[in-house]
């Protein structure tokens, strides 16, 4: 990927400075999700593993709304007919984009206003950083359509982020979790008004892409790793980690600038 001249069809992508800002560009219909832009945002983020220029990315919001989840004439009338090979290959597919989100080293910040809801607070929950509006609405409504709470990998990641008996209630009901609740419960990382939604979340990824992005990386990779390790193999984990990063020129930067009093600028290297 070359993200100065990357250009996918199926959804916005800008880049510059390091930062990578991926919007939804179907605002009439609050920013569904088709077969086509799924695949192509599960490949976006893979590439992203060997873009090292890109430092930060920022999912943002559209129109007031962040995602509206899978089309339901687009996606959702389709595997009503499909019958169980095809409906696994497009269950592993939405999957994949989450994993391929929690894979690549850069950490996503997650612009949240409006409507967040089924797939599209499956993607704000894969983030690493979230933001919302007073008026960010996410729900994950699977239970609402017939389906099982466990979609691209809930049941697994939601009661990390907000604990078991938060995440149950908001799976088996499928209700809307307001960004009140949101933040209060740690899924949120900060409220911020619509009008300045945008450029706090873009603030936040320079000030990530200015910082030591090697060390960044590692950090996400050992949040991702530890969740199955016990106590004892996690201390040896990131020693080995931390002394991987003790080898970078970022690290002897940063000593030489804090014994000359300056400010460190990282290269991620």
């Amino acid at each position: 990927m070359n993200p100065e001249s990357f250009s996918p069809r199926h959804f916005r992508w800008e880049y510059a400075e390091g930062v990578a800002r991926i919007t939804l560009d179907r605002p009439e219909r609050k920013n569904p999700l088709t077969f086509e832009s799924y695949a192509e945002l599960r490949d976006a983020f893979r590439a992203l593993v060997y873009a090292r220029e890109v430092k930060a990315v920022v999912f943002a919001s559209n129109g007031g709304n962040f995602c509206s989840g899978g089309d339901v004439h687009d996606i959702i009338a389709p595997l009503t007919e499909m019958g169980m090979p095809e409906l696994l290959d497009f269950t592993r597919m939405t999957g994949d984009l989450v994993k391929a989100m929690r894979h690549c080293p850069q950490p996503i910040v997650a612009a949240v206003d409006g409507v967040s809801v089924g797939a599209g607070a499956i993607i704000s929950m894969a983030s690493d950083i979230r933001y919302a509006t007073p008026e960010a609405k996410t729900a994950f409504l699977f239970n609402r359509v017939g389906l099982a709470g466990c979609d691209m990998g809930a049941c697994a990641m939601l009661p990390r982020i907000i604990g078991q008996g938060r995440a149950t209630e908001l799976l088996l009901f499928g209700r809307t979790m307001s960004a009140e609740e949101g933040k209060a419960w740690g899924f949120f990382n900060d409220i911020v008004a619509a009008d300045k939604l945008d450029g706090h979340a873009m603030e936040a990824a320079r000030k990530l892409a200015s910082g030591p992005s090697f060390a960044n990386g590692i950090t996400k990779n050992q949040l991702n790793m530890e969740w199955d390790m016990s106590l004892d193999t996690a201390i040896e984990a990131e020693a080995q980690a931390q002394a991987i990063c003790m080898q970078t020129k970022d690290f002897k930067r940063a000593y030489h600038a804090f014994v000359a009093k300056e400010k460190p600028v990282f290269e991620g290297d």
